[in-house]
């Protein structure tokens, strides 16, 4: 029981899945038009969701990735890099559209986290889930504060999914967590100047 709870926890909380969730909110919160909403929510659609699931997809189909958890750190390198391409052309497009300053220091944080993460797992298998998880957490606090604190928990629950599924160790899991959480909410501070 506990593992069909950690696979459906895993599943339907991948990485991706925080983009939609937390670009669905901005889009209805922090966008001043309907259009800048519209950009925001289908940004997130095509480059933060669409685009990295369907490469993961393709990438299994092809074997070079050999399972759906990706426990071989090394088969995630290419991922990564072909997720900050998908990445970069959402934020320009964000930039050009002009929306938000939130809405774009979060996508920025999609780029940076991501390229610590490949530094990292050069040397150690960090856990993305988490960080996918806590990033969106802290994003959410920092726009909305304690408001947002049911982030945190879910965040815990991908957390313990991840270690339930011996996907990655208690270490992998908080410093994904830890890492995430500070490095998206500093860079957020930074860039929007709030």
């Amino acid at each position: 029981m506990r593992q069909k709870l950690a696979r459906i926890i895993s599943t339907l909380f991948v990485p991706p899945s925080f983009t939609i969730i937390v670009y669905f909110i901005f889009a209805l919160s922090v966008e001043q038009t309907l259009k800048k909403s519209l950009i925001v929510f289908l940004v997130a659609l095509v480059f933060g969701f669409l685009a990295p699931i369907t490469m993961f997809v393709i990438m299994r189909k092809k074997k070079m990735i050999s399972d759906n958890d990706a426990m071989i750190k090394d088969q995630r390198t290419l991922a990564y890099f072909i997720a900050i391409i998908f990445y970069a052309i959402g934020l320009l497009i964000l930039i050009l559209s002009k929306v938000s300053i939130i809405s774009i220091a979060f996508w920025f944080c999609y780029i940076s986290n991501t390229i610590i993460t490949i530094l990292i797992n050069k040397y150690w298998k960090i856990s993305a889930h988490s960080m996918g998880a806590s990033g969106a957490a802290a994003a959410l606090f920092f726009v909305f504060g304690w408001s947002s604190f049911a982030a945190m928990i879910i965040t815990l629950l991908v957390g313990w999914s991840r270690i339930e599924l011996k996907c990655h160790t208690l270490q992998q899991v908080i410093a994904g967590i830890f890492l995430a959480f500070v490095s998206v909410y500093v860079q957020m501070k930074i860039i929007t100047g709030l």
